[in-house]
């Protein structure tokens, strides 16, 4: 493991040397003031379906974004060509742009430097995995999907990337990263199953694994039963419970708050969800992944966002934080922007209950693979709709008796925080419709569910 850079992104000199000529096209325009974003990574991608590798594909891309202050104004423009001829172009434009804006009396100097805590996520043996490697393990997946009479598709990718964010008063952030992911879906007659898992380390990804996890629930759910809606003690597997519960972090921001869009507003302190709901935003846990500074170059702090049910903290970018007089927390988004901030890197505290033990303690129930489509109803009580997807199942008499038909549903997620029975250890989770994040599996009562899908 090291921390420089290969074939494809940039190191600290590049994207020092980068910057310098960015600053350069500024002073001969009179602009002091610079702040630039510099990206760059490689990613590759092995897709699969019908038990058969059917695409190998490979990207190599840079980004240069630059934001300029003048006379109170302040604007923003891109570019992906880092010659010097399209770095000079790019701050035209961005100089141009920021002349057209009207004057902003609450911006911002540019941010002082503030060194990061230091993260290692870059390996050098996930960075060199080639299509040949990423072909034996799909297809030892796809042998064991095949082996259980099921057809499998899914992907296998691998990446390496670089952020930096670099200014004129010394600032000057910069983080490297790989990334595997591995997503399986294994197809029989009448039933599905899913598996999915992403780690800055390829070797912390067990294909066979999640392939054997997604033919047993595609097996389990052979011949699923219709069930009448209603309300359902339900446990939600990790990715279920990311995918929903990932629909209201974004409202554990000040300006969100502000803004009258966030549910939290005037519920800071107050006790929300149940006492064993516990949740943080901790970007150097050992099971997350990102850059440990935002997009201000502002470190990321960590954040006591829940407290045995009581909301703690949000987040703060540097308005947020100046108009109520307090410190940015490290979550703001590239300035100017109109979302503000938001924690990203999410840990709910997990318990010591396992998958296995809740459905043993569960009279009757439904087990829950995964969540999809899921969209919000009610902003304020946080009320989301969604279906269950891939692997849903009926419990009764604390075990598992096969498959049922996919509900639709609608739900409050804070009354859904406050009817946790119990949590299995926290994992590293991945879902489809919110961003990998620390997650336990969840025990629910009165989960309510509205109608069944017609698959």
């Amino acid at each position: 493991m090291r921390n420089e850079s290969s074939a494809g992104t940039l190191g600290r000199e590049e994207c020092a040397e980068i910057f310098g000529r960015v600053a350069g096209a500024a002073r001969a325009l009179g602009i002091d003031d610079v702040e630039a974003i510099v990206s760059a990574g490689t990613s590759a991608l092995t897709r699969f379906a019908n038990n058969a590798i059917h695409q190998n594909v490979a990207e190599r891309t840079s980004q240069l974004s630059v934001r300029l202050l003048i006379d109170g104004r302040t604007a923003r423009a891109s570019t992906n060509r880092l010659d010097d001829a399209s770095i000079r172009q790019v701050v035209e434009e961005a100089a141009a742009l920021t002349r057209l804006q009207e004057p902003d009396g609450e911006l911002l100097p540019l941010a002082d430097r503030d060194d990061p805590p230091e993260v290692a996520r870059r390996f050098d043996d996930t960075a060199r995995v080639t299509p040949d490697d990423r072909a034996r393990a799909v297809a030892e997946a796809i042998r064991v999907v095949e082996a259980a009479g099921q057809t499998a598709a899914g992907i296998y990718s691998t990446s390496e990337s670089v952020s930096a964010i670099l200014n004129s008063r010394g600032l000057f952030a910069w983080y490297p990263e790989t990334m595997a992911q591995f997503s399986i879906t294994a197809m029989a007659a009448d039933s599905s199953g899913w598996a999915k898992g992403s780690a800055c380390h390829h070797m912390d990804l067990d294909p066979a694994s999640l392939a054997r996890a997604a033919a047993s629930k595609a097996d389990l759910s052979r011949a699923p039963v219709e069930l009448p809606p209603g309300s359902y003690t339900v446990i939600l597997e990790p990715a279920a419970v990311l995918d929903l519960l990932g629909e209201m972090f974004g409202d554990f921001s000040a300006t969100a708050i502000r803004d009258g869009r966030s549910f939290l507003r005037d519920r800071i302190g107050q006790k929300l969800f149940g006492e064993n709901v516990t949740i943080h935003d901790d970007v150097c846990h050992a099971l997350q992944a990102g850059a440990p500074f935002d997009g201000e170059g502002v470190p990321r702090a960590s954040l006591a966002l829940v407290d045995r049910g009581v909301v703690r903290e949000i987040a703060y970018s540097r308005q947020a934080a100046r108009l109520d007089l307090t410190k940015p927390t490290g979550h703001g988004f590239p300035a100017p922007n109109e979302i503000g901030e938001a924690p990203m890197n999410i840990v709910i505290a997990g318990g010591q209950t396992s998958v296995e033990e809740m459905i043993a303690t569960t009279k009757r129930g439904i087990l829950v693979t995964r969540l999809w489509y899921i969209r919000e109803v009610d902003p304020y009580e946080k009320i989301m709709t969604g279906m269950t997807r891939d692997g849903t199942f009926l419990i009764d008499g604390g075990r598992i008796v096969g498959g049922v038909r996919n509900f639709r549903f609608n739900q409050n997620l804070v009354e859904l925080l406050s009817n946790v029975e119990a949590l299995s250890p926290a994992v590293r989770a991945s879902g489809e419709e919110a961003f990998d994040m620390v997650a336990p599996a969840m025990k629910v009562r009165d989960f309510h569910f509205t109608e069944v899908t017609r698959f």
